[in-house]
């Protein structure tokens, strides 16, 4: 049920159900994407505290995304579907398959592995902002032509979508009529750059109509609401109807990765607004409600999550270290002679085997 400035909302801060709004997940599916969000966010507070001990790369958190990654997730069918990913989105990725400890790997330095499964229809995390939605249209439009059933999710932020290859993938999507959901996280900050600077546009999801598809709005700290979009999406890609803009409008309430330091431009009053929307505290409140949460399981729930990630970190712990010979596969189908020279290089001053 849209408000007055057009975003859709189902569920509203207090945990409460709009008037007339009826939800399209049932209690248990709710609990079970409650599970995801709460893994996710105590995930970030190990992460952030092994990265600042050297142990884990550069990080960034989910924290206040929560109900958009999750929500947008969940509409999506793993098996068939695939998710071509930015760098916030790690429930999405434990969603679609991909291990745990295979992510602590990544993290840790040791990519080759914590490679991604070969029945995991999900692609790399990609930094370089924008560049993954060409790759995800391709995928969506090579679907299309073998007769494939299945459908792609690609996310990115409100910043990416003022890059040329945000455009340039919307524009074939739309004229190939792409199964694709393009979800984009508004989440007011593309690093330290506001979203007032970024768009006079109303809704990013306005530009949809420039590329000939579907354009929607959603508030992003609803777990509800934003399933119910990004299914409707889903359902029109499979129909043959072509691809959706969403614009999950949320708030980032943390910094953009471990080297931002969000104090230095972020008003602090605004972060507190933000954390009155808090889109776990949204779900709690509702699933309280419906007496189906207490004290008891939300401490059961976050010792479960811990303990995954605890579990998921020793067993990354085991894996066979990275080799310095490693950054030379894969880069072409056979070494060219100067590299296979820089490998046997390497390979003598490290006594690595390879």
């Amino acid at each position: 049920m849209a408000d007055q400035d057009g975003v859709y909302q189902v569920l509203q801060p207090s945990g409460k159900l709009k008037a007339g709004a009826k939800p399209a997940l049932d209690d248990e599916f709710v609990l079970e994407g409650l599970r995801w969000m709460l893994l996710s966010r105590a995930f970030d507070a190990k992460a952030t505290a092994l990265q600042r001990q050297g142990k884990f790369g550069v990080f960034s958190p989910v924290l206040g995304q929560e109900a958009a990654v999750v929500g947008s997730a969940l509409a999506f069918d793993p098996r068939i579907d695939w998710l071509v990913p930015q760098y916030r989105e790690l429930p999405a990725y434990l969603i679609w398959g991909l291990p745990l400890r295979n992510h602590i790997l990544t993290l840790s330095g040791n990519p080759v592995a914590g490679r991604i499964p070969d029945d995991v229809k999900l692609l790399p995390t990609q930094v370089a902002l924008a560049a993954q939605l060409p790759h995800a249209v391709g995928i969506a439009w090579g679907l299309q032509i073998q007769g494939r059933e299945g459908a792609v999710l690609t996310y990115f932020g409100e910043g990416a979508s003022s890059e040329g290859d945000f455009h340039e993938a919307c524009n074939l999507a739309g004229v190939v009529k792409a199964p694709i959901v393009f979800f984009l996280q508004n989440n007011q900050w593309a690093i330290s750059t506001p979203r007032a600077y970024q768009s006079a546009a109303a809704h990013f999801s306005d530009r949809a109509a420039g590329y000939g598809f579907e354009g929607r709005v959603v508030d992003g700290n609803d777990l509800l609401a934003v399933y119910e979009v990004t299914r409707e999406a889903v359902e029109r890609a499979r129909r043959g109807d072509g691809p959706t803009l969403i614009e999950a409008v949320t708030y980032r309430m943390s910094f953009h990765n471990t080297t931002d330091n969000p104090s230095r431009y972020q008003p602090p009053e605004e972060l507190e607004e933000a954390r009155l929307l808090d889109p776990i505290e949204r779900v709690e409140a509702y699933l309280r409600e419906r007496g189906l949460w207490s004290v008891e399981r939300e401490k059961e729930m976050k010792q479960a999550a811990a303990e995954e990630i605890e579990a998921a970190i020793a067993e990354a712990q085991q894996a066979p270290p990275p080799q310095p010979s490693q950054i030379f596969d894969n880069v072409f189908a056979e070494l060219t002679p100067r590299q296979a020279a820089q490998r046997d290089e390497m390979l003598g001053r490290s006594g690595d085997d390879g």
